[in-house]
């Protein structure tokens, strides 16, 4: 007997009560007092795709305003957070009770949101001929016990060493495998660190043996508004269209992955990530410290209604729409 799966979000079940709260949300911007100003967002580079289209549509909306968003490693954020040097960061941890001791012997306030359920992507060339990979494979690469691919799976690429390549040193998708598979201690392999997500993507497409590491973002090929007018994309959000069914690029291989104990390889579709299917999943964390002004009224949209939509679009789960897995006979 088969059944098809289909991922559905839940406004799709409840849509009238999300097109009730989508109106309001949107009628109390359009009614709030003009803010104006400029403030900057420091961000991993990982998320860039979306905090890209979150600011695009907050300028539309508050056309007197300007976010400048500087996209870097998760620890320079974290970092200038604390030194004062900006009031609001992306970011995939949480502030510890020292840090938020820290913000507050500045005046500072201190507000911290999860807005979405991230995962890390594994992609391989498309001449890579492995079907899946589990985590204890994924262990014995990132610890150095298996150095070949050959040493995975009996492979046409047997003979070739596995090219591990991360986003940049220092960011979120780093600390994260290493924080997963390594127990936070330093890697004990040569891996390779380019200077943005899209760099990962040219190194997987020009070397054969190369694994790369990015968020599910960056593999969506069918960002739904990437061919849309501003004005037309703002009227999408606001009509309650379902922007869930995402699919992935083909230019490179997204591999499953295995989780602990499973013999079957899971991709990193919203449902799977939001019920933590996919093992390589996690939270993300918009930090507010300011003390109001267009700082704060960026974290209040990012996490209201709008900004979630246009979370649920870019393939990872924003953490007020959650999605699930229908089968169907």
């Amino acid at each position: 007997m088969s059944y098809k799966r289909f991922i559905y979000s839940a406004a799709t079940m409840v849509a009238i009560a999300a097109l009730v709260m989508t109106t309001v949300s949107c009628e109390n911007y359009r009614n709030k007092p003009a803010i104006s100003g400029k403030s900057t967002v420091m961000c991993d580079e990982s998320f860039k795709n979306v905090l890209d289209d979150e600011i695009a549509v907050f300028e539309y909306t508050y056309k007197q305003t300007e976010i400048e968003p500087v996209y870097c490693g998760e620890s320079e954020a974290l970092d200038s957070l604390l030194n004062d040097k900006c009031n609001m960061i992306i970011s995939y941890r949480e502030l510890t009770e020292q840090q938020k001791r820290h913000l507050k012997s500045q005046d500072r306030a201190y507000r911290c949101r999860q807005i979405a359920v991230d995962g890390i992507a594994v992609i391989t060339n498309t001449a890579n001929d492995i079907d899946q990979l589990t985590m204890d494979n994924l262990r014995d690469i990132f610890s150095g016990k298996v150095t070949t691919w050959g040493q995975v799976f009996p492979t046409k690429l047997k003979n070739d060493s596995v090219k591990v390549v991360f986003d940049r040193n220092g960011s979120g998708a780093m600390h994260f495998i290493r924080d997963k598979f390594l127990g936070g201690k330093d890697f004990p392999i040569k891996f390779f660190a380019m200077r943005s997500s899209e760099d990962v993507f040219k190194a997987v497409m020009a070397n054969k043996n190369a694994m790369g590491l990015v968020s599910v973002s960056w593999i969506t090929s069918d960002l739904k508004g990437v061919e849309q007018t501003i004005d037309e994309r703002v009227k999408s959000l606001e009509a309650n269209n379902d922007p869930s069914n995402v699919t992935f690029t083909d230019k490179v291989k997204v591999m499953p992955i295995c989780p602990d104990n499973d013999i079957t390889g899971v991709l990193p579709y919203q449902a799977y990530l939001y019920d933590g299917s996919y093992p390589l999943y996690r939270p993300i964390y918009a930090i507010d410290a300011s003390l109001g002004g267009v700082a704060h009224d960026f974290y209040v949209f990012i996490t209201g209604t709008i900004g979630q939509k246009i979370i649920l679009q870019t393939g990872i789960v924003p953490a007020a729409e959650p999605v699930r897995v229908v089968s169907i006979q």
